[in-house]
């Protein structure tokens, strides 16, 4: 059993927390990981920056175009995260963009990320079909959890596909807009998650995009397993003065309200 498939098998109300590597500083992204595992979040998504970001709304875009300007890649992320195993004990995921990966060589790339410890990768430009056809084997060799999005507008029958697919989680993306933190959930939002709760999947979802503090991460955790948070998140690196103290409150305060 995988470190995500051991996580959703032993708890509910997952914590999760989105954030770009490198940034603020390029040297950050140890020190945030480390904090995150301290303040007690369940697993975490680092973000792959990428120069033409479509999915991500102005905050992850900024935070993206600061890191590459440090001096953020893939070869680069990969040396942080060298030694982070066995001290960073919960389940890392990559998010980011098909086009770095394929440049990098994707089974290169999937083979550095099992020597240093990353449990899956989320790559939304990454259609199911292709995936399949083309690397789910390797995938499979390296142990790398390939997660899929869901969004409001995907049927049905879509939804019970990339299900069955499935080895870890799906990302319940909460709207069709990009990524960014709002105030309070929409009636039509609640029914999403609704009617995606009432199909009982074989695997466990967790919504992302909007979620911003303890009331929505509450709201959602009734509906499916855990919540990630990002863009506001990714607001606070950029504006925090003490970095790991101001980590620790802004997690608390998810977790246990103000």
């Amino acid at each position: 059993m995988t470190r995500l498939q051991k996580l959703f098998s032993s708890k509910k109300d997952l914590l999760s927390i989105y954030y770009t590597a490198g940034y603020p500083q390029l040297n950050a992204t140890r020190v945030v990981l480390d904090a995150l595992q301290e303040s007690g979040v369940d697993f975490v998504e680092i973000g792959m920056p990428f120069s033409d970001p479509l999915a991500d709304g102005p905050v992850i875009q900024q935070s993206g175009t600061q890191a590459l300007q440090n001096g953020m890649g893939l070869e680069v992320l990969l040396q942080q995260l060298a030694d982070m195993r066995p001290g960073i004990t919960m389940p890392v995921v990559l998010m980011g963009y098909l086009n770095p990966v394929l440049k990098f060589g994707m089974e290169r790339f999937l083979e550095r990320c099992a020597q240093v410890g990353v449990d899956g990768l989320i790559l939304p430009d990454l259609p199911l079909e292709n995936y399949l056809e083309e690397y789910r084997p390797l995938f499979e060799r390296y142990g790398i959890s390939n997660i899929f999005l869901i969004t409001p507008q995907t049927p049905e029958e879509r939804v019970r596909k990339l299900d069955a697919h499935s080895n870890s989680f799906l990302y319940m993306v909460s709207s069709a807009a990009v990524t960014g933190a709002k105030k309070g959930l929409s009636d039509f939002q609640l029914d999403y998650f609704r009617r995606i709760k009432a199909m009982q999947l074989q695997h466990p979802a967790v919504v992302g995009f909007g979620i911003s503090d303890n009331e929505s991460y509450k709201t959602v955790c009734q509906y499916a397993q855990g919540a990630i948070i990002g863009s506001a998140f990714v607001k606070l690196l950029g504006q925090a003065k003490d970095l790991k103290g101001e980590i620790h409150r802004f997690i608390s305060e998810v977790k246990n309200g103000k």
